[in-house]
């Protein structure tokens, strides 16, 4: 909910929140590690341009989850992982509607990442289940999907389950 003030967001969060502790799925924020401690969030995804993962662990606590993007740049991986970050967000590797792209990184790179580290790597951008499975091949862990999902014409349940075993 970008361009949401934090009060707004709170309050589009917490029935969001209530769903995901039903069904046991962890609840990320996107951006904003005040509004993660806040709501009480599973974990904070940061951005580059957001705090810094040591800072979000300080404020969220060791069982919180931290993620950060890294675009196509193996340094800023490598940096997130020494920071504490959970997992390192690679992308975008398609076009996306969702956010502006500047940054399109090889596949390559998540079998670079997976051969030399332990901490999973996520890839986003333009991901759907027809071009997904070259990511997964390549070595992605996750896969971060929105547009895919939201705006899939037969629906996200069905949307969903195309998704489904394309990481193994």
């Amino acid at each position: 909910m970008k361009g949401v003030d934090q009060h707004q967001a709170a309050a589009l969060a917490e029935p969001l929140l209530a769903i995901c502790r039903e069904r046991d799925v962890a609840f990320i924020v996107n951006d904003s590690v005040a509004l993660a401690k806040r709501i009480g969030a599973d974990g904070v995804h940061l951005g580059q341009d957001d705090s810094d993962p040591r800072e979000a662990r300080r404020v969220l606590g060791p069982a919180a989850q931290i993620g950060v993007t890294c675009h196509d740049s193996k340094h800023l991986a490598m940096e997130a992982g020494e920071a504490g970050a959970d997992y390192v967000a690679f992308g975008a590797f398609y076009p996306t509607s969702t956010k502006e792209v500047r940054h399109y990184p090889d596949p390559s790179i998540l079998g670079w990442w997976t051969t030399l580290f332990e901490i999973p790597c996520v890839a986003i951008g333009g991901i759907t289940p027809v071009n997904a499975r070259p990511l997964a091949e390549a070595g992605a862990d996750f896969l971060a999907v929105c547009g895919a999902v939201w705006n899939a014409p037969e629906g996200e349940e069905a949307a969903v389950r195309a998704f489904t075993g394309l990481l193994g």
